[in-house]
């Protein structure tokens, strides 16, 4: 199996995904299975938070701010999600209201900044590419947004038979303002919840090239490289993308064998 593909875990928590298993110095990505009642505490030293309601609703309390039960969705698939930015130095709480699927996205961060909820109000579902490129995307926080230091986090639903991330691009080199340097990780789901998708992480030098099958749940690391998604027909594919690098900052380059097609 690809060192870049994980399996989720037994138990609760299903990935468990940081900087030093990575192999890397920003992104850290967790996703937690939490029953009616269940509670999941967290405190981020040095690290900032973005909890993203993957499915199912929970009551969230971060520091002195009562965030409510939030969450309204069934599946990822399911409308627009609701999210909560967490600063470093800050206790929250996550209680399940019934079975929630909760997304944990992190990077190190100075603090300063406050807890936000952000809600599915606040968040637009764009449309990129056409044809079989087109995918549907939905920006938690963009790197154009003030509400977290270091983290971009986004969620795409690519209809079956598309291709997202694609043309493939890469932003693994410290090239400001042409590329900038960032870690990320991708967390997928299947609308079917079988099936497969493809992903592949390649480099125009051959030092990495993995072409994965994707299951419903796994978590790829995109630790450099191009990184195209494919969704065989009839299988709808959602991801969650987490991204954090030296700057706050998305530029990417074209592979240059694709650079004749838009993005």
């Amino acid at each position: 199996m690809s060192h870049l593909l994980r399996h989720k875990l037994k138990g609760s928590k299903i990935h468990d995904v940081t900087p030093k298993n990575a192999g890397w110095s920003h992104v850290g990505f967790a996703v937690h299975d939490l029953a009616d009642g269940q509670t999941l505490s967290l405190y981020g030293e040095d690290t900032e938070y973005c909890l993203v309601l993957v499915a199912g609703r929970a009551s969230i309390v971060a520091g002195d701010t009562e965030c409510g039960t939030l969450g309204a969705r069934t599946s990822p698939f399911d409308g627009l999600p609701w999210s909560v930015y967490v600063p470093p130095h800050t206790p929250v709480s996550v209680t399940g209201v019934g079975a929630v699927e909760l997304a944990v996205c992190s990077a190190p961060a100075k603090g300063g900044k406050p807890v936000t909820v952000i809600p599915p109000s606040d968040i637009a579902e764009l449309d990129r590419g056409s044809g079989t490129n087109l995918r549907h995307v939905r920006n938690i926080l963009p790197d154009t947004s003030a509400i977290a230091e270091n983290l971009l986090v986004v969620e795409v639903i690519t209809p079956g038979g598309h291709w997202s991330s694609y043309p493939p691009h890469k932003h693994d080199t410290d090239d400001v303002p042409n590329e900038t340097y960032l870690e990320e990780t991708y967390y997928h789901r299947l609308r079917r919840g079988s099936g497969f998708a493809i992903q592949r992480v390649y480099t125009k030098d051959g030092t990495l090239d993995e072409t994965m099958a994707i299951s419903d749940r796994d978590v790829v690391l995109v630790p450099k490289g191009y990184h195209p998604v494919g969704a065989p027909h009839g299988f709808d594919l959602y991801y969650l993308n987490v991204m954090a690098g030296p700057v706050k900052s998305w530029k990417f380059t074209m592979d240059p064998d694709h650079a004749h097609l838009p993005y």
